[in-house]
């Protein structure tokens, strides 16, 4: 995902999850057959079997989508969220067609849609823009360039990076008090 912040440009901006990416590749043969997590299993069981229904009448002979996992811990509640769709050859969804296809279903919400402006970039930044999360968001636009990649960037909180400040340090101090 691209680092470089894309002002003036028209985005999505969803919320940021913070968890663990699942990978996970249909096809119309063998529905959900590969994943990127051996423990997950996703089928016509699982809350998100409505996901191979939308691929397969979407007429995609193959897919692979992009789950966001997240409540790592025991206390906290799980969850599987899609967040992404890359059609066999045809690339990742821009966001409007992503929407269009899953967007009633469990996906990150879109909190802001609109040019990247400072206003936009500073209520992140400030955790200020409402609905989001600790972390911040993830941009993403239809590319200009037409290529089949949308354009896509994460926008982090300052309270998220002042965390992972201040946890880079205890983990460095720990390290040298190691070899101490």
């Amino acid at each position: 995902m691209t680092a470089e912040i894309r002002r003036g440009l028209p985005i999505y901006a969803f919320n940021k999850l913070d968890g663990s990416n699942i990978r996970a590749e249909w096809s119309r043969k063998n529905g959900f057959y590969k994943f990127g997590s051996r423990k997950v299993l996703i089928d016509k069981t699982h809350p998100l079997g409505e996901a191979e229904k939308l691929i397969r009448d979407a007429r995609f002979d193959q897919a692979i989508v992009f789950f966001e996992f997240f409540g790592r811990h025991t206390e906290e509640e799980h969850d599987v969220v899609l967040f992404d769709a890359n059609p066999y050859k045809k690339g990742i969804l821009p966001p409007a067609d992503f929407l269009k296809l899953v967007g009633h279903l469990d996906v990150p919400p879109v909190l802001y849609r609109g040019n990247v402006t400072q206003e936009f970039e500073q209520s992140v930044l400030n955790s200020t823009l409402d609905g989001m999360g600790f972390e911040g968001v993830v941009c993403k636009a239809k590319n200009p360039k037409r290529t089949p990649m949308p354009v896509m960037f994460k926008i982090k909180s300052r309270a998220w990076r002042e965390r992972l400040r201040v946890t880079v340090l205890a983990m460095m101090k720990c390290i040298v008090s190691c070899y101490e």
